[in-house]
């Protein structure tokens, strides 16, 4: 076993069915008094379940949380949150509701309960993005990392199918990316192991029964794992791709690392061969890369950039930005390869063995 270096970071998680009725007293724990209530637009219904479930401690709800964090949505939340006197945020959803969190952490301090409704995995992770210019801005802080989260499986239970695959492979990349991490260590990666197995038996379950309650706590059991991966080891290749992509063509969040993961394993492949072994026997196939694109593709995800919306045109733009500030990856950054890459991934082909 080779040299590492391991950091357990501070989190506390309550993880169950029926866990959300735990959250007044979770706020109380934390010894906060006035909660902000965070959410989309679209769960503005379950943000107002939260707020009455924590009576006179809910000040207010901000439903502008939006993809990719633009930094505008995040100065009006920070000064809706200083005028109402919040002394912590509960954040209810997906990586977009739990970023404008952190995004509101990072600048106040102010501590964070997320409540997970997508299998996204941020929630465990002390990394935050916030888009700013059409560039997305990643970095690492500890003042990001949410204080608890509550995991309730029965509230992801109206998730979308399309939604609910598209978010467990996002789930799934983080796992992926951390069997090859510059700073991997072996607790780590059996953790991702783990993870991929989960979402890899559940994903075809909720797609056949999609209020499956097991399987509903296996995909979000997996995403704990996956988050809490993601935020104690480095990313590479597949995340600066679509950090690129999302926070400069504003693709959608998910989907973009569906479609990308495929190709960015089969580019690393003869560089991580045993990264790729790991994930090929925890999916039960031969080949890492095409298990991915196949349990996508058999699930009813988007496998082509192009049905995003994303225009080929753009693909030199995105090649040209992913090459600049790279992430450490296994396999180095070669143009011609990576623009093979992203037209790969632009078409929807399954990659080759």
């Amino acid at each position: 076993m080779k040299p590492f270096v391991y950091l357990s970071q501070p989190s506390r998680v309550v993880f169950g069915q029926g866990a959300l009725a735990r959250l007044p007293e979770e706020i109380v724990a934390l010894g906060a008094h006035k909660a902000l209530v965070l959410s989309t637009s679209e769960q503005r219904p379950t943000a107002e379940q939260v707020a009455a479930l924590l009576g006179p401690r809910a000040v207010g709800i901000f439903d502008r949380a939006v993809m990719h964090v633009p930094i505008e949505t995040a100065r009006q939340a920070r000064d809706v949150a200083r005028q109402l006197g919040a002394d912590c945020a509960v954040a209810i959803g997906g990586g977009s509701t739990v970023g404008l969190g952190k995004a509101i952490a990072l600048d106040s301090g102010l501590p964070i309960v997320a409540i997970p409704t997508t299998y996204a995995g941020s929630e465990m992770t002390p990394i935050f993005g916030i888009t700013e210019g059409g560039l997305k801005k990643t970095g690492r802080d500890l003042r990001v990392l949410p204080r608890t989260v509550i995991y309730d499986p029965e509230l992801s239970v109206n998730l979308p199918v399309a939604l609910s695959v598209a978010s467990g492979i996002n789930a799934l990349a983080h796992a992926a990316e951390a069997l090859y991490a510059v700073d991997a260590n072996p607790v780590m990666s059996w953790m991702a192991q783990e993870a991929i197995a989960a979402l890899g038996r559940s994903i075809p379950r909720i797609t056949r029964q999609p209020n499956d309650l097991d399987a509903r706590t296996d995909a979000l059991f997996g995403a704990w794992l996956c988050g809490t991966v993601l935020g104690h080891v480095g990313m590479a290749l597949h995340h600066k791709l679509c950090h690129t992509l999302g926070g400069t063509f504003n693709l959608p969040h998910a989907e973009t690392h569906t479609i990308v993961l495929p190709h960015a394993l089969a580019y690393n492949a003869s560089a991580a061969p045993a990264a790729m072994h790991q994930i090929a026997h925890a999916l039960g196939a031969p080949s890492a890369p095409q298990a991915v694109y196949d349990l996508a593709r058999h699930n009813g995800a988007p496998v082509a950039l192009r049905d995003l919306g994303l225009r080929e045109a753009d693909l030199e733009t995105a090649c040209d930005l992913a090459l600049e500030n790279p992430y450490a990856n296994p396999r180095p950054l070669e143009r011609q390869a990576l623009r093979q890459l992203l037209q790969n991934a632009y078409e929807g082909v399954r990659p080759q063995p």
